[in-house]
């Protein structure tokens, strides 16, 4: 039987102000569909959250729930990869609902490796 890896509540961003501290402290890395915001901790035996934005820009409730959906999927899938202590904020753009989720997910993971929260 397969151990299934979970996304739990307390381990994503939800309040605005987190989103806003990762903004205002942490630093971007722009790609062509997605933008990762990294804040690194001072505590390394943190855990790992994430939050994700879709804006309307993106599209229709149900492409930007989709989008969401598929970029939960991808951390959920690295999230032991990352090292500890981070909050990585995920922002797709508009182009991001045309692309299909193994393209979604190495930008991601491209992005995550020149920010350094994941092993090269």
């Amino acid at each position: 039987m397969q151990k299934r890896l979970r996304f739990p509540k307390s381990r994503r961003l939800t309040l605005g102000s987190e989103f806003q501290r990762v903004r205002t402290d942490g630093t971007s890395y722009r790609g062509g569909t997605l933008t990762l915001g990294v804040l690194k901790s001072a505590e390394p035996k943190a855990p790992v959250r994430a939050g994700f934005i879709t804006s309307r820009r993106v599209g229709r409730a149900v492409i930007r729930n989709r989008i969401r959906r598929r970029l939960r999927e991808i951390f959920r899938k690295h999230q032991h990869e990352i090292s500890g202590g981070v909050w990585i904020v995920t922002i797709a753009s508009a182009r991001a609902a045309r692309e299909t989720s193994h393209a979604l997910e190495d930008e991601w993971l491209r992005l995550a490796r020149r920010a350094s929260i994941l092993p090269l």
